[in-house]
């Protein structure tokens, strides 16, 4: 079982420019149809389970405001050498 991940988005942080929605190889973005304080169509998660952990979102994302934490398989899921 790979690595699980979860991507929290400061909705008001985002200003919708759509890169993370874009470079996300899973789908696990979309745009919402709501704006955020400042006005824009933010991100949101919409398929959490899809996530790889490939981090591309947060690395696309110019205003630091995707945050992917990630959980690393227990060991009693690492295959051990043998």
């Amino acid at each position: 079982m790979g690595r699980k991940a979860k991507v929290t988005i400061e909705k008001n942080r985002c200003k919708g420019c759509e890169l993370c929605v874009t470079y996300c190889p899973k789908q696990v973005l979309a745009m919402s149809r709501e704006i955020n304080d400042k006005g824009y169509f933010y991100a949101q998660v919409v398929n959490q389970d899809a996530c790889i952990a490939c981090r591309f979102c947060g690395m696309m994302c110019p205003d630091t405001a995707i945050e992917i934490a990630v959980e690393e398989p227990e060991k009693s899921e690492v295959k051990a050498d043998g």
